[in-house]
């Protein structure tokens, strides 16, 4: 099974409470999504992507997904699909630590998609 690991220099915020301008907002949209879209490497399909967010504080399972949904666009236009392709099963996680985020990518073998 093929897998890569890679650490992007991100901090994640929630984006669903956040009243932040939208000039400001956009700001950081664009440089997470074209961050992950940079420092992904190019990876056969199908596959598992884990975003795993590492912060100082743990966010709720719903923020902690809006938090990673800008670097999730840029993941998934360097895999040259739509973030919403059956070839790509995203997860997530998180943990405590210095604030970036890890992704993993793991190559789903043809006998396990068939299981």
């Amino acid at each position: 099974m093929t897998a890569r690991t890679f650490e992007l220099p991100l901090t994640a915020v929630s984006e669903a409470n956040r009243r932040d301008h939208w000039a400001t907002k956009s700001r950081r949209v664009r440089l997470h999504r074209n961050t992950a879209w940079a420092l992904c490497p190019v990876f056969p399909l199908p596959c598992i992507v884990t975003l795993t967010r590492v912060a100082p504080r743990m966010l709720d399972d719903d923020n902690n997904v809006s938090a990673m949904k800008a670097i999730r666009d840029g993941i998934a236009k360097r895999l040259g699909v739509d973030d919403r392709s059956p070839l790509v099963v995203w997860r997530y996680g998180q943990k405590k630590g210095v604030a970036c985020v890890v992704v993993s990518l793991e190559a789903i073998d043809s006998m396990e998609r068939a299981a």
